[in-house]
């Protein structure tokens, strides 16, 4: 059961079916209420109408058992006493009335005593049933019964119309207007509803199933190539992009951008692997070789060169700590320093260095702000023929720290190549300098990581630019 409910198709089709069940029973509800109540205002109504037209001939004087009564209708009339005074000739049983009687009593001094048995002769009106005439009252009131007429019993709706009959006093008429045909269209209503309903809803289950299978069609598609993917660790797959446009496309369009993004960064991960490999064979197998010769031949031992690989795999080290602690999301905190202040450290010791340095206030890590100039200064002694010149200043928002040299400066087609891991655009140069490729790589991934930028152009005299940017300090 937990199977059948846990997939997205059987909770869209169940919840839809639940959703139209609700919303037909609540109309069918509606309907069936607006049915009756429409058609018990119709029985009203004509129960009404056969009452007032009794009242009208009471009104007019008329004598009882002269009155002219709907026999297909039960009517009642009864005085200020609740005693009946006339009632219809088949009348056998009645409720929801005054009064429960169905023949009226006998009256006193006159003829009226009967039944109305709407009789139309003339000797009988000067009986003692017979009155003044008088006024219909206002004030129709309802109710509810039943009736049984000639054997038949049924329900009704009675009006109870008042009429001021003159000596007769308040009279109080009562005629009831079948509620069979209400009865029927009801049923009939609620049957057609009980029969139609479950129909109705199989019908909005299968659509919405078929329909969310279609939908979700490219969905497990998707799904079966990212298992596929996975199980294959080939991260050059993609998964198929419908021709919709619309959230399932979308969806799809996402993953095989996520998938690109993780094959970048994987290919980039053994790229770096590969290139730390080997950067770092060669000192250790020129340390190893060295120290092999010196155990051999202990006055041949080279410790100068043995101390300069040392210091070599211990920068490489470093750099590759850091951009591991880079690439893992290490946040740079956000510290307060000066970077004029930070600018003179880092070219002190550094003669051929000139700094022009003001004070200027940025956020982050100095460490690693730290080493982006160290790895800038570095840079550019390696390329400089004579100077390097070291600046700092604000810029609007912004404090910059600017590295020239005067060197041959870096071509335009290098410019974005040379922030990339392990390039070198001097190879020989590079590695007899003790550089493994990094020390740009390293320095713009903290400037972005600091909100900043860092950029190289060339300076007038021809020479290298290199454009460190930081927001300042609120």
């Amino acid at each position: 059961m937990r199977r059948i409910f846990g997939s997205v198709r059987s909770r869209a089709t169940l919840g839809a079916t639940l959703v139209v069940a609700v919303a037909l029973v609540a109309a069918g509800a509606a309907v069936l209420l607006s049915l009756r109540s429409n058609l018990m205002e119709q029985a009203g109504n004509e129960a009404q109408r056969t009452a007032q037209n009794v009242v009208a001939q009471l009104a007019a004087g008329k004598p009882y058992d002269r009155l002219d009564l709907d026999d297909e209708s039960p009517v009642q009339v009864v005085d200020a006493n609740g005693t009946l005074v006339a009632a219809s000739d088949e009348l056998e049983r009645i409720s929801g009335t005054a009064t429960d009687a169905v023949r009226p009593q006998p009256q006193s001094g006159g003829t009226g005593t009967g039944s109305a048995t709407g009789d139309d002769d003339d000797d009988a009106a000067d009986d003692s049933g017979s009155g003044e005439a008088g006024e219909i009252g206002e004030g129709t009131e309802f109710s509810d019964g039943s009736a049984t007429i000639d054997g038949e019993s049924a329900d009704y709706r009675f009006a109870a119309v008042p009429v001021e009959a003159g000596d007769r006093g308040r009279l109080t008429v009562y005629a009831g207007g079948s509620l069979d045909a209400e009865q029927s269209a009801v049923n009939t209503a609620l049957t057609v509803m009980l029969i139609g309903l479950p129909l109705l809803l199989g019908v909005v289950a299968g659509v919405t199933w078929l329909v969310t299978r279609r939908a979700l069609r490219p969905v497990e598609g998707i799904r079966g190539e990212m298992a596929a993917i996975t199980a294959s660790e080939d991260l050059a797959r993609r998964v198929p992009v419908p021709g919709t446009h619309d959230e399932v496309a979308r969806l799809a369009l996402t993953t095989n951008e996520t998938l690109a993004a993780l094959q970048t960064s994987v290919e980039r991960q053994r790229r770096f692997v590969a290139d730390a490999s080997h950067e770092l064979r060669s000192p250790i197998a020129s340390l190893r070789t060295q120290l092999e010769v010196g155990v051999a031949h202990p006055e041949l031992l080279d410790l100068d060169g043995a101390v300069a690989d040392t210091v070599r795999l211990q920068v490489l080290a470093a750099d590759l700590l850091l951009l591991a602690r880079l690439d893992a999301g290490e946040r740079p905190g956000d510290a307060r320093f000066d970077l004029g202040a930070l600018a003179r450290e880092q070219a002190e010791g550094r003669d051929e260095v000139t700094v022009e340095a003001r004070s200027a206030q940025v956020a982050g890590s100095r460490g690693q702000v730290g080493r982006v100039l160290t790895n800038l200064l570095d840079n550019a002694r390696r390329h400089a023929r004579s100077a390097v010149t070291l600046t700092v200043r604000q810029d609007g928002e912004w404090v910059v720290a600017a590295v020239a040299d005067d060197g041959d400066g870096v071509a335009e087609a290098d410019r974005e190549r040379i922030f990339e891991r392990f390039v070198r655009l001097d190879e020989a140069r590079s590695r007899d300098d003790g550089g493994a490729g990094l020390g740009l790589a390293i320095a713009r991934d903290v400037a972005v990581r600091h909100g900043g930028t860092l950029t190289v152009g060339r300076v007038p005299t021809g020479g290298a630019l290199f454009e460190l940017r930081l927001p300042q300090a609120r």
